[in-house]
């Protein structure tokens, strides 16, 4: 039995063969300094029970185009009784971005969002009246790495957008100046942070799209803002990385909590990736 599993991309997503290796290598080294064994397999090769003490997906990419797989996956292994890093129902949850209301709606600091099971050129324009705005965001409930996200100005078209249930958020100019702020949680403490910018024009702080990555030293309002949202969210989080903007009002507002699949950036962690080793070792239990 391997100590930890790590759910990799899927064997038929070519797009992704030749990338995930690497930081499959940066999530398993610090584990494997303490003495665990660390082992990769596609999210959709079947599990079993006593194939591995602990799952974790940190590198499933590609579950959203795949949904009924990805929900599929997470009742079996809820059923099973596997241990996994981040429980299945906590995933479930996290999968739909619907999450950012609920998180709102018990107090979080979260970026204004409206979800709606369909758009139509009514409800986006409204929108723009009720966050006072002329310039809106527009994504996918479920969805990762900025897929089917777009910019719409006042009387702009949707094309490229989601076709199905989508979010709508005020467009927030910060992405492209001080840009986004993601502060990493390993049981709950804080580790470290990393900011994302996105490239002149540009609204995506991913890498893929040009965004730059470097390290920073979090100020006390936006360690507080992560802290409400780690209170309103589901409790054991093994893992967590909470995406941070300065909002309208020039406060931190969450962008996204991510506890799936996130990059953990580790080679800017303090300690090397210990802490992230030291939780999954309690996660192992």
């Amino acid at each position: 039995m391997v100590d930890v599993l790590i759910l990799v991309p899927a064997r038929d997503e070519p797009r992704f063969a030749n990338s995930w290796s690497p930081l499959f290598e940066r999530l398993a080294a610090p584990l494997r300094d303490k003495g665990l064994t660390v082992e990769p397999q596609p999210w959709t090769d079947p599990i079993d029970k006593d194939q591995a003490r602990l799952v974790m997906p940190s590198l499933a990419w590609g579950y959203h185009h795949r949904q009924p797989e990805w929900f599929g996956l997470l009742d079996r292994l809820e059923a099973d009784g596997v241990r996994v890093a981040n429980a299945p129902s906590i995933m479930r949850w996290n999968s739909t971005k619907t999450y950012l209301v609920e998180l709102e709606g018990k107090g979080a600091p979260v970026v204004p969002t409206q979800a709606h099971d369909r758009l139509t050129d009514e409800i986006a324009h409204a929108a723009f009246d009720a966050f006072g705005v002329d310039e809106v965001v527009v994504k996918p409930q479920v969805s990762a790495g900025s897929q089917d996200t777009i910019r719409v100005k006042r009387h702009g078209s949707l094309e490229g957008g989601p076709t199905g249930p989508a979010l709508i958020q005020p467009f927030l100019p910060a992405v492209g100046e001080e840009g986004e702020l993601s502060l990493f949680y390993f049981d709950g403490q804080f580790s470290h942070a990393v900011a994302k910018v996105a490239v002149l024009g540009d609204f995506r702080v991913q890498p893929q799209f040009g965004g730059v990555v470097s390290q920073i030293a979090p100020e006390r309002e936006a360690l507080r803002a992560a802290e409400l949202v780690l209170e309103a969210a589901p409790a054991n989080l093994t893992y967590a990385r909470v995406d941070l903007i300065r909002g309208l009002d020039h406060t931190p507002q969450l962008m996204e909590l991510e506890v799936i699949e996130p990059d953990l950036f580790l080679q800017h962690a303090h300690d090397g990736g210990a802490g992230f080793a030291a939780a999954v070792v309690r996660a192992i239990g």
